[in-house]
């Protein structure tokens, strides 16, 4: 599906090169789908970079660590690429393992350009040296809420698995539907099994099950028990987390895939610079680009960007956040200080609700944007 990253140590020992440490959920209990969208992203940026004359006659070279969605290992992999001299990180997808990520990038004075992470909360006090292009989860999930309004789900029940990122989730959720007469009623996949969690949508008159819960279980096994109880034949389940965004999810569930409402950060029609690049990532992974991989690519157009003013000196990479003009693949970036968010933030990226097509499941169907 896409073309293996060199294995840890395996990198070029270019003197001339400018270094950038990438962190990517590369093996599980990481999505290791999701990491390696990320990767292929990464990638044809720095080959487009490099094919255009690198950093004022400078190669980029990608020093890939593997997080496998595990925050002290992420934690451990800045410190090393900190030691090794990169001029600043990029990457990861899981959130808690951003977070992790960011606290050490912080503290350690190097600069992390954040590509997928969505939790609001990515450092606890206001930092200068992180930056994040995907949007914060509040802004997100609080256009998923209103999709679910528009479509007349007011009594919504999420299967959830304890998780920072699950559980403020599902705050967001309440805090924005409650006042709008919605009513969320949180399931413990903990203590309820598949057919347990339909029992209880039954009993609770739930019309829409959210999947806040890992990927591929217990997710897949909630969907085809719901999927196939009759009782719940008009029950919407919806996954704002993006499962559904990837190949895999279609592949293990098949017409069970479709009609799964989830978040993904696109606009609904792509520049010719996102066009060609979408083709160019096809290309790349043998399949059709999640946002993900357009995520990959916009992170280092815009750290080559920066990095192409001031070299690799990480103090000066930090202070340009607030100066960062660049057009991505999806919308001019540019990064401000958000009301609630702690580092510098892309406010925002396109945001569409959509779902796969129950006639043909790999189209996507835009059903909401904001």
């Amino acid at each position: 599906m896409t073309t293996p990253p060199s294995p840890p140590g395996a990198e070029r020992s270019d003197a001339s090169a400018v270094q950038i440490g990438a962190l990517l959920p590369l093996t599980r209990p990481g999505w290791v789908e999701a990491g390696q969208h990320l990767l292929a992203g990464l990638e044809l940026a720095v080959r487009e970079v490099n094919d255009a004359g690198g950093i004022v006659g400078r190669p980029i070279e990608l020093v890939v660590r593997d997080t496998a969605a595990d925050p002290q290992r992420a934690a451990a992999a800045v410190d090393e690429l900190a030691r090794l001299g990169v001029a600043a990180l990029v990457g990861e997808y899981h959130s808690v393992v951003a977070r992790a990520a960011a606290a050490r990038a912080d503290a350690l004075g190097l600069p992390f350009l954040c590509s997928s992470a969505v939790l609001d909360a990515l450092t606890e006090q206001p930092t200068a040296w992180v930056a994040r292009l995907a949007p914060a989860q509040s802004h997100g999930w609080q256009i998923y809420a209103d999709f679910l309004l528009s479509a007349g789900h007011s009594r919504i029940a999420v299967a959830a698995e304890p998780s920072v990122y699950w559980a403020s989730g599902a705050r967001i959720l309440r805090d924005h539907l409650a006042p709008r007469g919605g009513t969320v009623i949180e399931l413990d996949v903990r203590a309820l099994d598949p057919t347990a969690v339909c029992d209880e949508l039954v009993d609770k008159g739930a019309t829409a099950l959210l999947l806040l819960v890992g990927h591929p279980e217990p997710a897949v096994s909630i969907v085809r028990s719901v999927r196939h109880d009759r009782r719940l034949a008009e029950v919407m389940i919806g996954a704002p987390a993006g499962q559904p965004e990837f190949a895999e999810w279609a592949t293990l569930l098949g017409d069970d895939s479709a009609a799964i409402p989830f978040l993904r950060y696109l606009p609904e029609r792509l520049s010719p610079l996102g066009a060609r690049v979408e083709t160019a990532l096809r290309d790349r992974l043998g399949e059709e680009p999640s946002f993900v991989a357009f995520e990959g690519y916009d992170t280092v157009a815009v750290l080559a960007d920066v990095l192409r003013a001031h070299g690799g000196d990480r103090a000066r990479t930090a202070a340009s956040w607030p100066r960062v003009a660049v057009e991505g693949t999806r919308g001019q970036i540019q990064f401000s200080r958000t009301p609630g968010i702690n580092v510098w933030q892309w406010a925002w990226a396109p945001v569409q609700v959509v779902d796969r097509d129950p006639a043909e499941p790999d189209r996507f169907r835009i059903l909401h944007a904001g």
